[in-house]
């Protein structure tokens, strides 16, 4: 769909503001990859063949049966045995000699009932989000050709946990983002533009709604309820849509007495068609200028919770449990370094593309 003059014109000074075109050209490619983190960073292969048939373990659940094991709960890809009966194709040999039937495998040398050599496609990254690490020392052990970023008091692999984690929060900032911003825009635009009586009874609701302590009420909240992630994004959404009605409030209580708003009320323009296609467009410049402090803020709010323990569940690749453990183990400085980078080029790089959008829509702004 061709994009109109005017949006066309926009787009072009996002693009000459080189700052934010390259902050989004680099955010798209981190987002993408973590986006499809099961393929880059897991203790699953991506595609097995077994006897001629192919199997995709990271989508559908496969017991150890399914490659001639004995148990019917799901294999255990990583292990030895289950490695051997793989390649070889389900001898019973793997059980006490799966290194030298895998060798044998490798070198096409297989005999027995093995009807052909199977193998498996891993990912770059061969550890998930939770999958402890198989290498001799105390934990959290340092970075090395095995693990990068090294592990965590756990042993389980950082760089793994932080590509799970950049995933986690940025879904969860874009979706409470949004959720608030259309709350916040609605109660603005209807602030403003009634006025009056409607003005004064929604901003004491507001005074009275913003002075509940929030911390209170989530600790509350998941002393009852199981944490989740939907749980914590309702209860960020109910105390958080308020950050923009102040601003859309005051654009609209400015534009409200304009000639073209005098002009669409005298022809009979209803109210919303005057609010949301003539009043708001105006008013976006003010308001794309407070995302970016939503988008930090929500970022910042998450990292808290999960700092102090009342945020996502503690099995949760979370960047604010790695900075918990950060501070818990500084003897392992690797820990704080990559905390630190990750938030920093995260919030970087989207405060720079809402400072590009945000020119971008101011038509007093124009880039050389």
């Amino acid at each position: 769909m061709a994009l109109s003059p005017l949006n066309q014109r926009r787009w072009r000074n996002f693009r000459r503001n080189r700052r934010a075109y390259w902050s989004l050209f680099l955010f798209v490619i981190v987002f993408g990859i973590s986006l499809f983190a099961e393929f880059v960073a897991n203790d699953k292969p991506i595609l097995v063949q077994y006897r001629g048939e192919l199997y995709m373990p990271v989508f559908q659940f496969y017991p150890e049966t399914a490659f001639g094991g004995d148990f019917e709960t799901e294999a255990i890809y990583r292990d030895p045995e289950v490695k051997c009966l793989i390649a070889s194709g389900g001898l019973d040999i793997c059980f006490d000699d799966p290194e030298g039937v895998m060798a044998d495998a490798e070198d096409g040398v297989v005999e027995g009932d093995a009807i052909e050599a199977g193998w498996a496609i891993w990912p770059p990254i061969p550890y998930s989000y939770n999958t402890t690490v198989d290498r001799p020392g105390a934990a959290p052990l340092p970075p090395n050709a095995q693990n990068l970023l090294g592990t965590d008091d756990t042993k389980r692999d950082v760089l793994a946990r932080v590509i799970y984690g950049f995933r986690l929060s940025v879904l969860f900032t874009l979706i409470v983002t949004a959720l608030s911003s259309v709350i916040g825009i609605f109660a603005g635009a209807v602030q403003g533009f009634f006025g009056g009586r409607t003005d004064l009874i929604f901003q004491r609701v507001i005074e009275i709604w913003s002075s509940t302590p929030q911390l209170y009420v989530i600790i509350i909240l998941f002393a009852i309820l199981p944490r989740s992630f939907w749980l914590l994004v309702f209860i960020t959404v109910l105390f958080g849509w308020m950050g923009l009605v102040g601003v859309v409030r005051a654009e609209f209580l400015r534009a409200r007495n304009l000639e073209y708003v005098r002009a669409a009320k005298a022809l009979g323009v209803s109210n919303l068609t005057i609010m949301f296609r003539h009043m708001l467009p105006n008013a976006m410049v003010a308001t794309l200028t407070m995302l970016p402090f939503v988008i930090t803020g929500t970022i910042s709010l998450l990292a808290g919770l999960d700092f102090l323990g009342f945020g996502l569940p503690s099995s949760s690749p979370s960047l604010g449990e790695l900075t918990l453990q950060a501070k818990q183990n500084l003897q392992a400085p690797w820990l704080a370094f990559t905390a630190f980078f990750a938030f920093a080029i995260m919030l970087s790089l989207l405060v720079f593309i809402f400072e590009g959008v945000r020119d971008a829509f101011d038509p007093r702004k124009t880039f050389e």
